[in-house]
């Protein structure tokens, strides 16, 4: 399996990973899945910032990961929200825990100090990838996205990635 950065041509493969877990889960509060020209748009942004990586074996792609501003203020400047989305038989093969080696790398060598992933629960198989890979559950946020006409929480996880107290970005 190779992990590489993300290019705009993989757009249309990315979405069509993400487009089932919009559509009928609620692992993604998204409720229109995106276009290929905003999957593209999101690529070249976080690409831009924090990183974009897909994995990929014999020129198919089985899952991506991207990080992205965690929140506007610019205190959270050095923190990073991450996500890793699978094609269903990518799991239990390792790829997410691989997709991440390579984001938070990427993270690392631009600065960032924290990453944080925010889950909708349950998740299991997200929630033990995160544990697995070293992040904490700091909390959960209760009633807090509308799906499918129910309320749902996130559980908030925190991976400290660097032991710096400079201000990088700053």
């Amino acid at each position: 399996m190779n992990i590489r950065p993300a290019l705009v041509s993989d757009a249309p493969v990315i979405r069509a990973i993400y487009e089932p877990f919009v559509r009928h889960t609620s692992v993604s509060f998204e409720i229109d899945p995106p276009s290929v020209a905003e999957m593209e748009r999101r690529i070249l942004k976080c690409s831009e910032t924090h990183g974009y990586f897909v994995a990929e074996q014999a020129g198919s792609v089985f899952g991506f990961a991207y990080a992205s501003q965690y929140r506007i203020r610019s205190s959270y400047q050095s923190s990073a929200e991450v996500s890793v989305y699978l094609v269903p038989e990518a799991h239990g093969r390792k790829l997410g825990r691989a997709l991440y080696d390579a984001l938070i790398a990427h993270l690392i060598k631009r600065g960032f100090h924290t990453v944080i992933g925010v889950i909708t629960i349950p998740n299991h198989l997200s929630e033990r990838m995160h544990e697995a890979y070293g992040f904490t559950h700091i909390g959960t946020l209760k009633d807090v996205g509308r799906k499918f006409g129910n309320w749902h929480d996130t559980a908030i996880y925190q991976l400290i990635i660097s032991d710096t107290t400079s201000d990088v970005h700053r």
